[in-house]
C-alpha cells in the first residue's frame, strides 16, 4: 500500500476515524496499531506478514531471555542475528550469492546449478525486510548491552516494530526511544496536526511531483531509450538522479514523520539538507539519518572505530560502508558505490582537503555534491559495466548535442524546481531578507505552501510509483 495511492488514502481516513475510539487505553492502542499495520503490510502480499512475525516473535522472546541469568546471554543473542540475518540472506542474497559462486566454479570448468535449487518462496523478496530486521535486531542488541529493558507485553513489543508509518522504507526507530512514547501516550494540539500536515504535504509533493516526474528521464535514459549519450547529457541525468533520490526517500520519511505525529508520536528527522554538506562525513550526518546512525552505532563503533589507530581506523570504515553498500542490494553497483564513498573519506580523512577551502563553502558545498552524485551513478546503474561505462562518459569530455535539452525540458522542469526550492529552504534558514519575510509572516506563508502544494500534487501526479527503498 503505498502513501501516494488511492488505496492508503481509504486506509488512512479509516484508521485516522477509528484512532480516538481506542488510543485512550494501552492494551486498544497497541493492538489497533498491530492491526492497523498488519493490514498495510498485507496489502502487498499477505504471506509477507510470516516472516515479519517470525522476526517479532524470536526478538520478542529474546529479549525477554536475555533479562534472565540462568541463561546465556551471548547464546540468546546469537539466536537473535542468526534469526534475523539468516532470513534477510535467504530472502534478499541467496541468488545473488548462488550466482556468484556459479560463476567462480564456472571459471574452474566446472558446473554448478545453486540457484536452480533455491526455493520458490525465497525469489521473492518481502517488502522492507531490511528496514524492520534492523530495527528488530537493534531491540536485542540494545538489550543484550544492558541499555533497555525488555517490554513484557507482546502487543506493546509489535506495536514498535510493525508502526505502518515506518515500516517498509523507515525512518529505522531505536525502541530505547519509542517504547517510551507509546506507553506515555500524547494527544497531539491543533498546532502540532498543523504541522503533521504541512510534513505530509511537502512529503508528497516531493514524491509525486519531483520524484516520479523526473524518473520518466531517468529510467529513458538508463533504459538506453533516448538517442542521446554525451557528457552533459549523463551529467544532467546523474544530477537528475541525485535530486530523484533525495526526493523519493526524503519524501516518504517526511510522510512517515507526519503520520506518526497526527497520532501523537515523534520521529527523529531522518534527512537534513544533505547535499549541502561540505564533506563527505557531514554528507553522512545528514543522509538518511536513521541507518547511518544504525551502521555507527551497531558496526562502526563496535569495530573500534578510529580509535585504534590508523589501519584499524580504515578497516572499521571498510567494513562498515561495504555492509551498508550490501544492505541496499544484491548487486556489485550497491558495492562499488559503498568503495567510491570509501575513496571519498579515506582521502578526506587523511588529506583534510576540504579544510583548506572552508573559506569557500559554495565551492566545497559544489564539489561534495559532485563526488555524491558520480557515486549515484553506480546506486542506479541495472549493472557494474553500465555503471562504469556511464562514470566514463562524465569525464570523456565529448561532445554533446544539447538538443536533447528542449526534448525532455517538460522533465527537466521538475529539477529545477528541486534545485530552487533547496536554495529557498537554505536562504529560509540563514539570516536574509526571505528569512526575515518568512518569520514575519509565517502562517499565512505555511497556508500558501500547503495550498501550492496539494494543486501542484492533482495537477503534475504521476502513476503513482513505488518509491526507490521499497527494494531495500
Amino acid at each position: 500500500m503505498l502513501f501516494n495511492s488511492f488505496d492508503f488514502l481509504v486506509f488512512a481516513v479509516l484508521f485516522f476515524s477509528l484512532w480516538p475510539l481506542f488510543r485512550k487505553q494501552d492494551n486498544l492502542r497497541w493492538g489497533f496499531i498491530v492491526f492497523a499495520s498488519f493490514i498495510f503490510y498485507g496489502w502487498w502480499d499477505w504471506r509477507f506478514l510470516f516472516l515479519i512475525l517470525f522476526s517479532g516473535l524470536v526478538d520478542y522472546f529474546a529479549g525477554l531471555g536475555l533479562r534472565k541469568k540462568k541463561f546465556n546471554k551471548k547464546m540468546i543473542l546469537g539466536v537473535s542475528l542468526g534469526a534475523n540475518l539468516g532470513a534477510l540472506f535467504i530472502f534478499k542474497y541467496a541468488v545473488f550469492f548462488a550466482t556468484v559462486i556459479e560463476d567462480l566454479v564456472a571459471k574452474l570448468g566446472y558446473e554448478a546449478h545453486l540457484a536452480e535449487s533455491i526455493p520458490e518462496f525465497a525469489l521473492i523478496l518481502p517488502v522492507g525486510i531490511s528496514f524492520y530486521t534492523f530495527q528488530s535486531l537493534s531491540y536485542t542488541i540494545d538489550i543484550y548491552r544492558g541499555r533497555l529493558e525488555p517490554t513484557r507485553n507482546v502487543l506493546h513489543f509489535f506495536a514498535y516494530l510493525v508502526m505502518f508509518p515506518q515500516l517498509v522504507a523507515g525512518p529505522i526507530i531505536r525502541a530505547k526511544d519509542f517504547l517510551k512514547q507509546l506507553k506515555s501516550y500524547h494527544i497531539p494540539n491543533d498546532l502540532e496536526k498543523w504541522n503533521a500536515t504541512k510534513m505530509i504535504c511537502y512529503g508528497l509533493f516531493q514524491k509525486v511531483v519531483i520524484a516520479d516526474n523526473l524518473s520518466y528521464f531517468i529510467d529513458s535514459a538508463f533504459e538506453g531509450k533516448t538517442p542521446y549519450d554525451g557528457t552533459l547529457f549523463w551529467w544532467t541525468v546523474a544530477i537528475a538522479f541525485s535530486f530523484q533520490i533525495y526526493a523519493d526517500f526524503s519524501g516518504y520519511s517526511l510522510m512517515a514523520r507526519g503520520l506518526a505525529k497526527m497520532m501523537g508520536y515523534h520521529f527523529k528527522m531522518n534527512f537534513n539538507h544533505p547535499y549541502l554538506a561540505t564533506s563527505i562525513k557531514q554528507f553522512w550526518s545528514k543522509w538518511h539519518i536513521s541507518l547511518s546512525t544504525w551502521f555507527r552505532d551497531y558496526v562502526y563503533i563496535p569495530l573500534g572505530g578510529s580509535r585504534n589507530g590508523i589501519y584499524m581506523g580504515i578497516i572499521a570504515l571498510f567494513i562498515t560502508m561495504m555492509l551498508s553498500g550490501i544492505w541496499h542490494g544484491a548487486n556489485y553497483t550497491f558495492i562499488a558505490w559503498a568503495g567510491l564513498h570509501i575513496i571519498y573519506q579515506l582521502i578526506e580523512r587523511y588529506t583534510k582537503w576540504n579544510k583548506k577551502l572552508k573559506h569557500l563553502p559554495a565551492l566545497l558545498t559544489l564539489i561534495i555534491f559532485l563526488q555524491v552524485t558520480v557515486a549515484w551513478v553506480y546506486f542506479r546503474a541495472n549493472d557494474i559495466n553500465q555503471g562504469t561505462t556511464i562514470i566514463k562518459k562524465l569525464f570523456s569530455l565529448s561532445s554533446s548535442d544539447i538538443t536533447y535539452l528542449s526534448a525532455y525540458l517538460d522533465q527537466l522542469i521538475y529539477l529545477y524546481l528541486a534545485i530552487v526550492i533547496e536554495m529557498i529552504i537554505r536562504a529560509r534558514k540563514n539570516r536574509t531578507p526571505l528569512s526575515t519575510f518568512y518569520s514575519k509572516h509565517r502562517d499565512w506563508v505555511d497556508v500558501a505552501f500547503v495550498s501550492l502544494s496539494i494543486i501542484m500534487i492533482l495537477l503534475f501526479r504521476g502513476e503513482g510509483q513505488q518509491f526507490i527503498y521499497f527494494q531495500f
